[in-house]
């Protein structure tokens, strides 16, 4: 019987999220590709109890180890098990559109080389009658994926690449860096383009409480301080870009109200 190499693999760095891990893998599962042209590797960065379990219960998934800490690391560790010329990255805690792979295999094989693709991600809400005000929040301006690719480069969570082409740009970054826009900036250094797919679509459950927003704001100024230290002028350059958040309600009221991703008062 021949054997077929999977063309794509989808890669999912994980850390002690069981629950959505076996969502995410039953999204990935009920791809409408083809299940022998793709494969799915589980990247465990360390759990306080292991995935193998749940691993085991979903076909063509692997799981992989890596105990150094980070996102990145993890999905590095993910490339270098990986068998398909295509890899495509997603977060644990997310669910993938039936026609996700799919949708961005046939945009990459009509897209020229040294093209990077980035897809929509929405935020995932069991009740769709009614939004809470932190859904509300995260689905106008948490996933802007569109400025993301396009502008930024960034955005692991939904985002697809050619092997040959990764190898030219390089590993992803440690923990200390937002390790997906440091990887995009390299990426944009070296001549790669990068593609926004609308189709390619994610969902993401939106933060709980504003508790957990104040930890993702936290790592988030982190990782962006830690970038601009390297830059000229950087605190000038800093202590204006906090001035302006002052006026940031101004601007962003107008995206609310323009806003297709939420409806009602």
């Amino acid at each position: 019987m021949e054997i077929i190499k999977p063309e794509i693999s989808v890669i999912i760095p994980h850390l002690n999220q069981p629950d959505a891990l076996e969502e995410c893998l039953r999204c990935l599962g009920a791809q409408s590709l083809e299940p022998a042209r793709y494969e799915v590797i589980v990247v465990d960065n360390g759990s306080a109890s292991s995935p193998e379990a749940i691993v085991a219960r979903h076909p063509r998934t692997r799981l992989v180890q890596e105990w150094q800490p980070g996102p990145g690391p993890a999905r590095n560790a993910g490339i270098r098990a990986a068998i398909g010329d295509v890899f495509a990255f997603i977060d644990a805690d997310c669910r993938a559109d039936p026609k996700w792979l799919q949708s961005a295999l046939t945009a990459l094989h009509a897209s020229p080389e040294k093209t990077i693709l980035g897809g929509d991600v929405r935020i995932w809400r069991s009740d769709q009658t009614e939004f809470t005000a932190i859904e509300a929040y995260e689905g106008v301006f948490a996933y802007r994926f569109k400025l993301y690719i396009e502008q930024q480069g960034s955005g692991t969570g939904n985002l697809v690449v050619r092997r040959a082409d990764f190898e030219k740009i390089g590993q992803f970054a440690g923990i200390q860096f937002a390790e997906d826009m440091e990887w995009g900036q390299r990426a944009r250094q070296a001549g790669f383009q990068f593609r926004f797919i609308p189709e390619m679509i994610v969902f993401h459950p939106a933060r709980r409480s504003l508790r957990e927003l104040y930890v993702k704001w936290d790592r988030q100024i982190q990782h962006y301080l830690n970038m601009a230290r390297d830059r000229p002028a950087w605190k000038t350059k800093w202590i204006l870009r906090a001035l302006a958040i002052l006026v940031s309600p101004i601007v962003d009221s107008v995206k609310v109200i323009a806003s297709d991703r939420i409806h009602g008062p």
